[in-house]
């Protein structure tokens, strides 16, 4: 092996402009990457904002459903390739165990961005002398790789980052990301360890350097952080991971600040405390000015003070005053801050807001109604008032800050809260003839706005959508009543040119799990001010609900063949089609399974099929 005294002043030179050239060169590979994508995505973005339903010729207006989806037309060959793109990156997937699924995408970003990684780690790596991948030229080479991509890192592990806007992905997708980098770059300093150690064989008082001891403790706050990342903890254990997450980053990029000060590395490292400080700052003017009552701007008016309920064993409601300054759109979530309830004081918690800010729904009286009056519409149903005019949010109890949060809420006490919001995307579907909405327990905290704000959309004449279908599986038949009034509502000022179909699946205990199938005519009416209001039955049989005697309306015992009714969706349909779904891992596994080839499948679409967009929103980022 030879020492460091063995090198040639050629291999020198050509080592030290590696260790310049190679991370920038692979900088701007990503940053390449990165526009591409952002290319497609603000391009799809426009191309959904601009979209109109396709405008079809009398005689196919009249024709039927088949008679369109067997029709081959070659102008579909673009759409077809579409389809084939979607299906193969976003619905193949690479299924790990029962919980953990990668789509191909993310199965190709990662083996591109290791490969490109060990690339520059390797190459070029012979002396002078003929020795081939010398110790000496890839151990540091690497370190300087790693090195070179902690500000990105650490920018894709923020709520506000700069790849989010360039991209339009929002941080959630892109958190992926950030673990997925974390981990190549910890295991890329694995290697750089064993160089090291290879290397200093010949010296061996070298690895008690300063700069040896810093890169030790880095290291071992690295291995420390990437633990408790792993899901199993996240998920289980999620305060372990928020605090251990925090103080293990901080102290790794201090200690390989040092580290890497003396091999002029360090130019790196710094940037990572710019982005990590601009995000909380941006976050902190969020908080001050959609809690400014908090903060002694404006003392009474908007004080947000949650109202807490439990719902039932596992699920906890929150409903918060929203400020009139603070807005939001369908799906997107927010970060609730309790001190009274969370173990340290500015502990975030990330939750789905279940409410849409609508000013429409909670004015409007349903279609075909008339009336006169001021104050005629005005009024909200009972206790769907909320979903319309304030914050709310459904809260799964598991263990920690949701288990203290359940014996508030068993008391029924308020708490006060900080939010930091909104976050997250928002699907654009108003460019869709058929929407599909599934979701499993909570996850109707997702569907449920977006559902809402279909109907406001098509009111207002902004969406050509002409059927929307909301499947809801849950645990029991009680679950109905977290929003049973708010769908009776919608579905009342649903226009009369939008199909609403409900289909909900109780896979609970036969004792609770009745079938509940009414077709008949809305009946059990009675007026307030003109406007139908439904007698609702909370001591009796849901049977008694007016919710089972709206038209389209069902609720079925076992668990919902989501496979069957997709499939049966797309051969009803033609344009395009959209599929949004919020549940568990193997919820959104079965969708994904059931929009594969040859449902989405070039040959169905060449044939008339329709264009199925797939959205998933699923549990688990916790």
């Amino acid at each position: 092996m030879p020492s460091e005294s063995d090198f040639s002043e050629a291999d020198i030179a050509a080592l030290l402009q590696q260790f310049v050239t190679y991370p920038e060169q692979v900088w701007y590979a990503i940053a390449a990457f990165l526009f591409i994508v952002g290319c497609f995505q603000w391009g799809s973005f426009v191309h959904s904002k601009f979209a109109r339903r396709r405008h079809y010729e009398s005689d196919e207006e009249t024709a039927t459903a088949n008679d369109i989806q067997y029709k081959f037309s070659l102008r579909r060959i673009p759409l077809a390739i579409i389809n084939f793109y979607r299906v193969v990156t976003f619905r193949w997937t690479l299924e790990i165990g029962q919980s953990y699924t990668l789509n191909m995408a993310e199965v190709f970003v990662t083996v591109a961005y290791i490969a490109l990684l060990l690339i520059y780690a390797f190459i070029n790596t012979t002396t002078v002398e003929g020795q081939k991948l010398d110790v000496i030229f890839w151990s540091n080479r690497i370190a300087m790789l790693a090195s070179s991509q902690f500000p990105i890192v650490t920018a894709l592990g923020t709520k506000n980052n700069l790849v989010s806007f360039v991209t339009g992905i929002s941080y959630d997708r892109l958190n992926y990301i950030h673990r997925m980098m974390a981990r190549t770059c910890f295991m890329l300093l694995c290697v750089h360890t064993v160089g090291e150690i290879i290397s200093s064989s010949y010296y061996p008082f070298k690895l008690i350097k300063a700069s040896k001891g810093t890169g030790i403790i880095a290291l071992a706050a690295f291995f420390l952080l990437i633990i408790v990342s792993l899901r199993p903890v996240r998920t289980r254990a999620y305060e372990i991971f928020f605090y251990v997450h925090f103080l293990s980053v901080f102290i790794f990029l201090v200690a390989a600040y040092f580290h890497t000060k003396s091999a002029y590395g360090s130019y790196w490292i710094w940037p990572s405390f710019v982005f990590w400080a601009l995000d909380r700052v941006i976050r902190v003017v969020r908080l001050v000015v959609f809690n400014h009552s908090y903060f002694g701007f404006k003392s009474g008016t908007g004080t947000m003070d949650a109202a807490t309920e439990l719902l039932s064993e596992d699920l906890v409601r929150l409903r918060l005053h929203r400020p009139p300054h603070f807005h939001w759109f369908p799906g997107q979530t927010a970060y609730l801050i309790m001190p009274s309830v969370s173990t340290l004081p500015f502990e975030a918690h990330p939750f789905t807001i279940a409410s849409f800010d609508s000013s429409l729904l909670s004015t409007a009286k349903p279609e075909g109604q008339s009336g006169s009056g001021e104050n005629h519409g005005t009024q909200v149903l009972g206790s769907s008032a909320p979903f319309w005019k304030e914050l709310v949010f459904l809260v799964n109890v598991h263990g920690g800050f949701t288990k203290k949060l359940k014996e508030v809420a068993a008391k029924k006490e308020t708490v006060k809260v900080f939010v930091d919001g909104p976050y997250g995307p928002s699907p654009d579907l108003g460019s869709y003839d058929t929407c599909v909405l599934v979701a499993g327990g909570s996850g109707v905290s997702y569907t449920l706005p977006v559902f809402l704000n279909i109907i406001e959309r098509v009111r207002k004449g902004k969406s050509s959508c002409k059927r929307v279908v909301f499947i809801w599986s849950i645990r029991g038949a009680e679950c109905v009543e977290w929003i049973e009034e708010t769908l009776i509502k919608a579905v009342q000022l649903a226009p009369l040119s939008l199909t609403v179909s409900i289909r909900i699946f109780n896979s609970g205990s036969p004792s609770t799990s009745q079938s509940m199938e009414v077709n008949s005519s809305i009946s059990n009416i009675t007026e307030k001010n003109g406007i139908p209001e439904p007698v609702v039955t909370r001591r009796g049989s849901l049977t008694s609900s007016m919710l089972f005697s709206l038209r389209g309306v069902k609720m079925e015992s076992g668990r919902a063949d989501l496979d069957a009714l997709l499939k049966g969706e797309v051969s009803m349909t033609s344009g395009r089609m959209s599929v949004s779904v919020c549940g568990s891992q193997g919820i959104a596994r079965t969708v994904r399974h059931a929009l594969r080839f040859p449902v989405s499948g070039p040959s169905s679409i060449l044939n008339g099929g329709p264009s199925v967009t797939l959205y998933v929103e699923s549990f688990g980022y916790a």
